[in-house]
């Protein structure tokens, strides 16, 4: 392994009016707004209503990592699991994807719907969700 750091930005936060989110954005219908720093606000143009994005995120409130976390017991299960094989948060690199339906898009806010990030929440990126190559523009390749 290369041994470099690696240290990011973020582009914006999550706004979520409530604390009981659910654990994925698979079983999520909750509702919130992606705010993206003005910054950032143009590299917006073309997401829109009704297509679904994945965002990238800092798990910022979770317990640091230490190497006995490697095994965790899932809630939905009994025993121990490779922290690479569930949804944990508490990860070496403290990173969560969702995938969220796109609500309407206001200058530098997204209202979106799946929302399973807390309040707060550093954004680091967001992509567009494709299912296919032929649905992913080249951006320059």
């Amino acid at each position: 392994m290369s041994g470099e750091d690696y240290r990011f930005k973020p582009i914006g936060f999550a706004r979520t009016p409530t604390e009981d989110v659910p654990r994925h954005w698979s079983i999520s219908d909750g509702e919130g707004d992606l705010v993206i720093d003005e910054a950032y606000a143009e590299g917006l143009s073309h997401v829109v209503p009704g297509q679904k994005i994945v965002v990238i995120f800092v798990f910022h409130r979770s317990p640091r990592f230490t190497p006995d976390r490697l095994r965790q017991i899932p809630a939905t299960r009994r025993e121990g699991r490779g922290v690479f094989s569930i949804c944990s948060p508490i990860r070496p690199n403290p990173l969560g994807l969702s995938v969220l339906e796109v609500l309407a898009v206001e200058g530098g806010v997204i209202r979106v719907r799946g929302m399973d990030m807390l309040d707060g929440t550093p954004i680091l990126d967001l992509k567009p969700y494709v299912t296919g190559t032929s649905d992913c523009p080249s951006g320059g390749r």
